[in-house]
C-alpha cells in the first residue's frame, strides 16, 4: 500500500509539474504573439457626390423682411483614414475653396444670388485674401454601434484666417469601397473675424451663430 501511494503522489507531481510548464510556455507565447488587427483604410473624399452647406439665419427687428441664406461649397477635397473594427487610428483633412460657396436657396431669384455670392466673396469671407477653410483632425473618439461609428471628431478649423481647435460629432458607415460621414456643427462667426452685411439699414442681420451640415461619400484609395 506504501508504494501504491508513493507512486500515485509521484504521478500526481508530475502531473503539476507539466502543467505549470504548459500554462508558462503558453503565456510566453501569446506574449510574443501580438494580436493583429485590422489595417488602416484610406479614403478620397469625393465632391461629386458630397455636400458641405453652410447655414446663415437671419436676426434682428426686422428679420420677418429678410430670409436666410444656404451657402454650398461646392470645390472642395480632403481624405479620410479608418480601421473597419475599431474607431481609431483615425484621421480627417478638409479644404474647402472659400471662394465656391454659394447661395443655394430657392427662395432667391438669380439676380439675386449673383450679388449675395459677390458680397461673400468680397465682404464677407474675402475669398481673395483668405482662399481656403481647411479642417484638420487631432483626435478621434467614439465607437462601433448597430454598424456604424458614432464619432467626436476633435481638430484644427482655419477660416477667414483664424484657427480654432473644435470638435465635430458624426456618423461614419462604410458600405465596401464607399465611406459616408454625416453630421452638424456650429461656429461663432465673430470668433473668426467674420462680418455680416446688414439690410434694411441695419434692421435685417446675420445672426452670430453658423450652422454647418455635411454628408461626405468617400472612395476607397
Amino acid at each position: 500500500m506504501k508504494t501504491i501511494a508513493l507512486f500515485a503522489l509521484s504521478v500526481l507531481l508530475t502531473v503539476l509539474v507539466f502543467s505549470a510548464v504548459s500554462t508558462d510556455l503558453s503565456a510566453k507565447i501569446e506574449a510574443k504573439t501580438p494580436e493583429l488587427s485590422a489595417p488602416v483604410v484610406r479614403f478620397r473624399i469625393d465632391p461629386s457626390q458630397s455636400t458641405f452647406i453652410a447655414h446663415a439665419n437671419r436676426a434682428g427687428l426686422a428679420w420677418f423682411k429678410g430670409h436666410s441664406h444656404r451657402l454650398a461649397g461646392k470645390d472642395f477635397d480632403g481624405e479620410a483614414s479608418l480601421t473597419l473594427d475599431a474607431v481609431n487610428p483615425a484621421s480627417l483633412t478638409m479644404n474647402i475653396r472659400s471662394a465656391s460657396l454659394e447661395e443655394t436657396d430657392p427662395f432667391f431669384n438669380p439676380e439675386q444670388k449673383k450679388i449675395i455670392n459677390k458680397e461673400v466673396n468680397e465682404l464677407v469671407l474675402e475669398t481673395a485674401k483668405y482662399p481656403e477653410i481647411t479642417f484638420r483632425s487631432t483626435e478621434v473618439r467614439g465607437a462601433l454601434k448597430g454598424g456604424a461609428f458614432d464619432v467626436e471628431i476633435t481638430g484644427d478649423i482655419t477660416l477667414h484666417g483664424v484657427t480654432k481647435r473644435i470638435t465635430i460629432p458624426a456618423t461614419v458607415t462604410v458600405d465596401g469601397e464607399t465611406m459616408r460621414a454625416k453630421g452638424t456643427f456650429s461656429l461663432d462667426r465673430k470668433k473668426f473675424n467674420v462680418n455680416a452685411t446688414e439690410g434694411f439699414h441695419g434692421l435685417v442681420k446675420v445672426r452670430h451663430t453658423i450652422k454647418f451640415e455635411f454628408d461626405i461619400i468617400g472612395r476607397k484609395v
